[in-house]
C-alpha cells in the first residue's frame, strides 16, 4: 500500500511540473510576443510609389541625380555714384572725376541645369541689375552667363553658359505632386555649395504677397525642407529625382530658415522657360476677369451654397471670358478637369499656357455646373505671340498694361483707356506718370489697347501728349520727347 501510494504521488507531483512548465513556456512565448509588437514603432517609413507603407523613403538616388546639375551663381552690381551731372563741373576745372563708383556689391545664389547644353533656370531676384554673372559647377569649373530673359511676375530668369554635354534635371509635373510627399531642396546657401536638405509638401497653391504686382503669379509650393540665402534659384526635387520647383523665398521674421519654404511649381517654370528661350520674354495668357477668393462672407452676400471655387467679379469687355459667354457672377470650379479653389490657384493654372491656348472652364451658375471653352489672349487682347524685339516701343515706356474694365469706365465716366498696372524706368515714369493712371489718348488719338497705343507712337520723333485719368477722378496731362 505504502509503494502504490508513493507512486501515485510522485506521478501526480511529475504531471504537475510538467503542466507548469508548459504553462510558462507558453505564457513567455505569449508575453515575448507582446512586448515586441509594443517595441516596433513604424518610425523613418514611409508610403513609396507602390504603396508599400514599410518601406523606407530613400533620397540618396534623388540627391545624386539633382546635386550635379545645381550650380552656385555669383552676381556683381556696380554701386551707383551720387555725383550725378557734377562730372563736367570737374572736367571742366580739370580736377578729374571723384570716386564716385566703389567696389561692386556681390551677391550669390543658385541655379539649375534644365538642359545639357547650358541653359539655367534661376530667380529674376538673384541676377536683377546684375553687371556681371558668374556659374561654378558642381565640378568646380567657372563660366561666365549670359542672361536670356527675365520674368519678374514669376521672379525666373533664364540663363547660358557655353557648354555642352552638362548633367541636368529632367521636367517633374508639379500638379501631381501630394501635400506630405517628400521633396529635396538642392542649393548653396551661405556659400555652401551643393548643400541637399529634405522635407514633406506643406500645401500647394500658397500666395505670400512677396512679388508685389498685381500681375504676379503666386501659386508657391509650400515645403519644411530648410532653406536659406543662397538657396535662391536653386531645385526643390521628388523622391525620382525629377524637378517639381524652384526655391524662391522663406517664410522668417529674420532673414533666415525659420520653418518653411516656398518653391515656384516646375509646371510655370517650364513654360516660362521655354518662352524666355523662343522669344525673349513670357507669352502671358488672360482669362480677362476679375476674380475673388470666396470665403464665408461672400457666400453670405452672394447667397452661395458651397464655399468652393473662385468668384468672377468682373469681366474685360470683349475678353476672352466674355467671349465665350462667361458671365459675372460665375463661379470657376474646375480647369481642365482640375479643382481651383483660390486665386492663387488659378492663376497659378492659367499661368502654364500661353495666347491661343484653349482651356475648359468649369462654371457654376446658379447651383448649375456647365463647362466653357475659352481662347486665351494676350494683354493686348489678341492670340499673336509678341517678341522682344517686336516690344521696343513698350520698353521704353517702362510699362505693364491692362485694358479698363466695363465697371470701371461707368465709375470714372469714361469711354475707353489703357490701365497702367506696373511702372519701371522708363519714359512714363520720367514724365511723372503714376502706376494706376488710364491713357485715353495719344496726341489726340483714341487708346482703347496696347495696339492702339503702339500705332501712336510707331514711327514717332519729338514730343508726345498724353491725356488719361486717375482712379480717383483727377484727369492729367503728361508730355515727353521721343
Amino acid at each position: 500500500m505504502r509503494k502504490y501510494i508513493l507512486t501515485v504521488s510522485l506521478s501526480a507531483f511529475t504531471g504537475a511540473l510538467i503542466a507548469l512548465t508548459l504553462f510558462a513556456f507558453i505564457q513567455r512565448k505569449n508575453l515575448s510576443y507582446h512586448s515586441f509588437g509594443e517595441k516596433l514603432p513604424v518610425y523613418n517609413t514611409a508610403y513609396t510609389d507602390n504603396g508599400n507603407v514599410n518601406a523606407p523613403v530613400d533620397l540618396t538616388s534623388a540627391a545624386e541625380l539633382s546635386v550635379h546639375a545645381v550650380v552656385h551663381i555669383k552676381t556683381e552690381f556696380q554701386q551707383k555714384g551720387n555725383m550725378g551731372n557734377y562730372y563736367d563741373y570737374f572736367d571742366f576745372f580739370g580736377l578729374g572725376r571723384p570716386d564716385v563708383n566703389p567696389e561692386p556689391l556681390i551677391g550669390t545664389g543658385s541655379g539649375v541645369i534644365i538642359s545639357n547644353d547650358g541653359y539655367i533656370a534661376t530667380n529674376n531676384h538673384v541676377v536683377d541689375g546684375a553687371d556681371f554673372v558668374e556659374v561654378t559647377l558642381n565640378d568646380k569649373r567657372t563660366f561666365v552667363a549670359k542672361v536670356i530673359g527675365v520674368d519678374p511676375s514669376t521672379d525666373l530668369a533664364l540663363l547660358k553658359i557655353d557648354a555642352s554635354d552638362l548633367p541636368f534635371i529632367v521636367y517633374g509635373n508639379s500638379d501631381v505632386l501630394k501635400i506630405g510627399e517628400w521633396v529635396l531642396a538642392v542649393g548653396n546657401p551661405f556659400n555652401l555649395t551643393s548643400t541637399v536638405t529634405a522635407g514633406i509638401v506643406s500645401a500647394k497653391a500658397r500666395n505670400i504677397n512677396i512679388l508685389g504686382d498685381n500681375s504676379s503669379i503666386e501659386s508657391f509650393i509650400q515645403t519644411d525642407a530648410a532653406v536659406n540665402r543662397g538657396n535662391s534659384g536653386g531645385a526643390l526635387v521628388n523622391t525620382k529625382g525629377e524637378l517639381v520647383g524652384i526655391n524662391a523665398a522663406i517664410a522668417s521674421n529674420t532673414g533666415s530658415y525659420a520653418g518653411y519654404s516656398f518653391a515656384i511649381p516646375v509646371n510655370i517654370v517650364k513654360k516660362v522657360m521655354d518662352d524666355l528661350a523662343r522669344y525673349g520674354e513670357v507669352q502671358r495668357a488672360y482669362l480677362g476677369i476679375s476674380i475673388r477668393d470666396i470665403d464665408s462672407k461672400l457666400a453670405s452676400e452672394k447667397n452661395i451654397d458651397k464655399i468652393k471655387g473662385v468668384y468672377i467679379q468682373d469681366l474685360v469687355e470683349n475678353g476672352a471670358a466674355e467671349e465665350a459667354g462667361i458671365k459675372p457672377g460665375d463661379i470657376v470650379t474646375r480647369i481642365n478637369g482640375l479643382d481651383v479653389n483660390s486665386t492663387s490657384e488659378l492663376l497659378g493654372d492659367i499661368g502654364q499656357y500661353r495666347p491661343g491656348d484653349r482651356v475648359v472652364l468649369s462654371i457654376s451658375r446658379n447651383g448649375t455646373e456647365k463647362d466653357y471653352s475659352v481662347l486665351l489672349r494676350n494683354k493686348d487682347g489678341n492670340t499673336s505671340i509678341i517678341k522682344k524685339e517686336e516690344n521696343n516701343i513698350i520698353s521704353i515706356l517702362g510699362a505693364t498694361f491692362m485694358p479698363v474694365n466695363e465697371s470701371e469706365k461707368q465709375k470714372l465716366r469714361i469711354n475707353n483707356g489703357l490701365k497702367i498696372t506696373k511702372l519701371e524706368n522708363g519714359k512714363l515714369k520720367n514724365a511723372g506718370i503714376r502706376e494706376g493712371f488710364i491713357i485715353m489718348s495719344v496726341d489726340k488719338k483714341v487708346v482703347k489697347t496696347a495696339d492702339d497705343l503702339k500705332g501712336a507712337l510707331s514711327d514717332k520723333q519729338g514730343g508726345v501728349l498724353i491725356e488719361g485719368i486717375y482712379p480717383n477722378g483727377m484727369r492729367a496731362y503728361y508730355g515727353f520727347g521721343l
